[in-house]
């Protein structure tokens, strides 16, 4: 068993900063199982860090944390019944490329691929559109240790309850150290991306959603334009694919989304009064564009200019309202937000804590640049859309309390059991934990 160097740690958006008091990297369930039980027996508490990714504090660990660097890769194919294991501390970009190079892919994933898989599902990462939405939704298995250090396999056949659970647990239920997903044969996505207006784009919401297998869209706050991504399957073979030719891609990806976007995004943030002009320069040099390629090449983006971001999942039905209101909101306040507004529609799921359990949902994503202060936008909007029985994004910011949320999710009992079966002295909790779901 390896003892990491304690040292800060720091998450993507420079929110969270925390040192803690002892670092081991495990490379087996059978250690951190030792690792847990130790710290149980001295009345300690355990947490496993992803890369950061989250805004909010859910992966803090201040006393004994978890470096998952050494439990990567895939351990496991059953192409019998369609599904992959890996160890927890897998990257998704990691794991994205291990798929592709067997001839499989996930159904549906996230636009970022730098989490973590446990990262990934106990915050409820989610894409658009399709069968499954959420990374969560397309795990079948995993393995977890639990807060008296045992180390439990769970299925539909054993331990079916906490897989329904720790499938989107917060980092509640336990240690993950291995996660088994459906997988299905590697497929071509078509992307097409274009800019339409604002009330064609609101009007036609679901009916894009209806037509197609993937669709996301941006609105540039201060702008009446939209830009709409949809994305769907090819019946052609991998070798027939149409990706952008590579300078178009390090142009308009890297150069323009990236690089340029970052210097507007910077400037906006130093001169306010800027921002609408900046966003309308920002909307206006997106082109339409049509390209075809492996899922996880279409699905994600890079993303490299830093941001503070809360996302909530509304009901389906009330989408539009919730966005009309939002940008009346924003226009009343006079707020320069020099990021977009992201828009994704998810099918229903049957994952206790997932903001879409039980009903077909309307993601909206509310993003300012790192130098500029988020609060009182956040705010603002949080209240429109807890009007309209929003549910909050685990691992984006927001202001929820256990006794806010418990209403919000009809399984929050099925869950609260759950977790007070594998860890029962609350060895994985920590402040964001205490307030989300309480003692």
């Amino acid at each position: 068993m390896k003892l990491g160097t304690v040292r800060r740690w720091r998450s993507w958006s420079g929110l969270v900063d925390v040192v803690p008091t002892t670092v081991h990297s495990p490379t087996s369930a059978t250690e951190v199982a030792q690792i847990v039980a130790d710290a149980a027996a001295s009345g300690r508490r355990v947490k496993m860090v992803g890369t950061g990714h989250s805004f909010t504090d859910i992966a803090v660990a201040d006393d004994v944390m978890l470096d998952p660097a050494r439990l990567s890769g895939i351990v496991g194919v059953d192409r019998e019944a369609m599904t992959v294991t890996a160890l927890a501390g897998t990257r998704l970009r990691d794991l994205n490329a291990g798929l592709a190079a067997r001839g499989l892919s996930l159904h549906n994933m996230g636009d970022i691929d730098a989490q973590t898989i446990a990262g990934a599902i106990s915050t409820g990462t989610h894409g658009t559109g399709g069968v499954w939405s959420s990374l969560s939704a397309q795990v079948v298995g995993l393995e977890l240790v639990t807060g008296t250090g045992e180390v439990w396999r769970c299925t539909d056949q054993e331990h079916a309850d906490v897989l329904a659970c720790a499938r989107l647990g917060l980092g509640a239920l336990g240690i993950l150290t291995t996660v088994t997903l459906r997988v299905e044969p590697l497929f071509v996505l078509e992307a097409h991306e274009e800019v339409i207006g604002w009330d064609a784009a609101l009007e036609s919401l679901e009916s894009l959603a209806h037509d197609n297998h993937h669709v996301d869209g941006y609105w540039f706050p201060g702008t009446d334009r939209v830009q709409v991504k949809r994305n769907n399957r090819l019946a052609v073979g991998v070798e027939e694919r149409e990706p952008l030719p590579r300078w178009r891609a390090v142009v308009e990806d890297e150069v323009m989304a990236n690089g340029a976007f970052g210097v507007l995004t910077r400037l906006g943030a130093r001169v306010p009064a800027l921002v609408p002009g900046l966003n309308r320069f920002a909307a206006s040099q997106l082109s339409a564009r049509t390209y075809s390629d492996i899922p996880h090449r279409v699905f994600t983006a890079p993303r490299r200019v830093v941001f503070r971001e809360m996302e909530y999942a509304v009901p389906r039905e009330a989408g539009t309202t919730v966005l009309r209101e939002v940008r009346s909101l924003i226009e009343r306040r006079g707020w320069r937000i020099g990021f977009p507004v992201e828009i994704r529609m998810t099918p229903a799921d049957d994952v206790p804590l997932s903001a879409s359990y039980g009903r077909d949902s309307t993601y909206l994503a509310f993003h300012t640049p790192r130098a500029a202060d988020h609060t009182s936008y956040f705010a603002g909007v949080e209240e429109v859309l807890r009007a309209h029985d929003g549910r909050p994004h685990w691992g984006k910011l927001h202001a929820r309390t256990a006794a806010d949320l418990a209403p919000a999710y009809p399984r929050w009992d099925d869950f609260a059991a759950v977790r007070d079966r594998v860890d029962p002295q609350r060895v994985f909790t920590n402040a964001y934990l205490r307030r989300v779901l309480g003692s």
